[in-house]
């Protein structure tokens, strides 16, 4: 192979995922049926297990979203496992985990997921002073987008934010709404943060999904037992005839005086 073909070949690696099931080089994998943009302005909060509101999804649509990575010895199977039925999606960062492993927050986006923040420790938000919590954001945002980009900022290029534990306070949700950052909860969840097994893990979260129809489910792709259960999971919503949304963020419009982070409406 010549040099200029393996620079080619390279840079065709980067590129993004196909979204769509019709895009996708395996005819018969699940596909990612839509792509949502979901507006700050319009949804600062959403997610029925912790809020009023949800996203406007139809019947049989699922949002699918991993907390608390990267981490190396399961992301990597996560991630292999999204690609090879062509699903996208968000994945909500620890700050020190994308620190330690730059490179897979790389590639997390490269394939075409969205990437989230998840605070620099997982500290429970709502047990220190908001002073601490706000820093606690801060800088996992910071080392989120240094990873991603090599510069740290705490203003996120996806405004997506998911608070430890769920564990929100009345004073951070109007403050990172003020940022034009959207929290996102879920509507309901595998439960893999206790041990199971994938076959247990498999069961409960599709009876879930099953009885409530639709929403935002949480994983986490730290856990062994849940990069193990995805394939099969996955396997189900194509069986089932659920479909799979990615959540993207809005993009910035110019202003004489700044850019704004957040133009457009849901789709």
């Amino acid at each position: 192979m010549t040099l200029r073909g393996a620079v080619l070949l390279s840079l065709i690696a980067l590129l993004p995922m196909p979204a769509a099931g019709a895009d996708c080089p395996r005819k018969d994998a699940l596909g990612t049926s839509r792509v949502m943009t979901l507006d700050p302005r319009e949804y600062p909060r959403v997610g029925l297990k912790s809020f009023p509101q949800t996203l406007p999804l139809a019947d049989k649509e699922v949002v699918l979203t991993f907390d608390d990575g990267p981490f190396p010895a399961t992301t990597t199977k996560v991630l292999a496992t999204l690609a090879s039925e062509c699903v996208r999606a968000t994945f909500f960062l620890i700050g020190r985990n994308a620190e330690a492993n730059p490179a897979i927050v790389k590639r997390i986006a490269a394939e075409g997921h969205s990437i989230g923040h998840h605070t620099w420790s997982h500290r429970p938000l709502d047990k220190i002073s908001q002073t601490q919590a706000t820093e606690e954001i801060d800088r996992g945002i910071a080392a989120d987008e240094k990873a991603l980009h090599g510069a740290a900022t705490s203003v996120p290029s996806t405004p997506f934010f998911r608070f430890p534990g769920f564990a929100s306070t009345p004073a951070l949700l109007s403050n990172l709404q003020s940022r034009g950052i959207a929290v996102l909860g879920a509507d309901l969840w595998a439960s893999d943060w206790n041990p199971m097994s994938p076959e247990q893990q498999l069961n409960l979260i599709t009876q879930r999904l099953d009885y409530q129809g639709k929403g935002i489910i949480l994983f986490h792709d730290t856990k062994a037992q849940t990069a193990k259960m995805l394939p099969a999971f996955l396997q189900y919503l194509r069986r089932n005839g659920y479909k799979v949304v990615h959540l993207i963020a809005p993009r910035p419009v110019k202003s004489s005086m700044n850019e704004q982070p957040f133009p457009a409406r849901l789709n």
